[in-house]
C-alpha cells in the first residue's frame, strides 16, 4: 500500500510562509530592556500614534519592534523623550566581590565610577529630566605633593523644555557637592540644555486594536489583508488534511476487501448437495 503524505511540511511551510509575512512588515527598535524601559517606550510611541509590539526572549529581556514605516519616527520621538533610560550601576554592583586584589588606582577609579552613577540616577529622578549625566574630577593624594587639584564636577542634564529647571541649578549644585566628599559648592558647574517636544497626534490619528494588537488606522488595512490570508491559509490546509484522512481510510477498506477470497467453483457443487440433502 502507497503511504498517504503527511501534511506535517506542508503545514510549516505554512506557519513559516505566515510568520515571514507578518514580520516582513515589523522592525526591532530596541532590545534587551527591562519592563520599566519596556514600559515607558511603548507608553511614549502610543502617546505619539505609533503601535509598538513587546517580545519577551527566554532571559526575560524585552524586545521592541514597530512598522518599517514608522521606524525612524518612532526612534526621532524616542530619542527626544530620553528613552530608553540608561540603566546606572549601583554600589552594589561596582564594588561587589571579586577573586583579584584590585590596585589603589583600579579602586579610585571604580569609586569615581560609583559615585557618577549613584549621582546621575538621582538627578535623573527629577521630574521633567529626560538624561543626566555627572563627570567627576577627585585629586590625586599623594605625600610627594604639597598641593593638590581641588575635587570638581560637571553635571549636564537634558530636560523638556518649558519647564523652570534653571530654579533647580542651586539645589542640584548642593546635592552633588554634599554627595562627594572634598567637592565644594564652586566647584560643581550645571549645563542644561532643554529639548523641544514634537506636537502630539491628532486624536484621529490615534491607534486602534485589531486582535489585540495595537495598530495606526492606516495599518488596519494591511493587517486585515494578512489576517484574511491566514484564514484561507489555514482553511485550506485543514481540507487538505481531510482529504488525506479520506483517501487513507479508503485505501484502507479496499485493500481489506481484496484479502477475503471469493467464493471457488468447486464449493458450488457441495453447496447443492447440502441443498439436496436438505429437501
Amino acid at each position: 500500500m502507497r503511504r498517504a503524505p503527511s501534511p506535517r511540511p506542508q503545514c510549516l511551510a505554512a506557519v513559516a510562509l505566515l510568520a515571514l509575512a507578518t514580520a516582513a512588515c515589523k522592525a526591532d527598535l530596541y532590545g534587551n530592556l527591562d519592563e520599566r524601559q519596556a514600559n515607558e517606550i511603548v507608553a511614549v510611541l502610543q502617546r505619539h500614534g505609533i503601535a509598538a509590539d513587546r517580545t519577551v526572549d527566554k532571559d526575560g529581556r524585552i524586545t521592541i519592534s514597530v512598522d518599517d514605516d514608522d521606524f525612524a519616527r518612532a526612534f526621532d520621538i524616542l530619542r527626544d523623550n530620553g528613552l530608553p533610560r540608561r540603566a546606572h550601576a549601583t554600589l552594589g554592583e561596582v564594588f561587589k566581590p571579586e577573586g583579584l586584589v584590585a590596585s589603589p588606582l583600579q579602586e579610585r577609579a571604580r569609586m569615581t565610577y560609583a559615585l557618577s552613577e549613584e549621582l546621575s540616577r538621582s538627578l535623573g529622578e527629577i521630574d521633567g529630566v529626560l538624561s543626566a549625566r555627572v563627570h567627576i574630577v577627585l585629586p590625586e593624594h599623594s605625600p610627594l605633593q604639597q598641593s593638590s587639584t581641588p575635587a570638581s564636577a560637571s553635571v549636564l542634564i537634558r530636560h523638556k523644555s518649558g519647564l523652570p529647571l534653571g530654579e533647580l541649578v542651586p539645589q542640584i549644585k548642593t546635592l552633588v557637592a554634599n554627595g562627594i566628599a572634598g567637592l565644594t559648592y564652586d566647584g560643581v558647574s550645571v549645563v542644561l540644555v532643554p529639548v523641544p517636544e514634537r506636537p502630539d497626534t491628532p486624536e484621529a490619528a490615534a491607534p486602534v486594536s485589531f486582535l489585540g494588537m495595537w495598530l495606526r488606522p492606516d495599518s488596519l488595512a494591511r493587517a486585515r489583508v494578512l489576517a484574511g490570508l491566514a484564514l484561507l491559509l489555514i482553511a485550506g490546509f485543514a481540507a487538505g488534511l481531510g482529504y488525506l484522512i479520506w483517501r487513507t481510510r479508503s485505501s484502507v477498506y479496499a485493500l481489506g476487501a481484496m484479502g477475503q477470497p471469493p467464493a471457488g467453483p468447486e464449493e458450488a457443487p457441495e453447496t447443492f448437495a447440502r441443498t439436496g440433502e436438505a429437501a
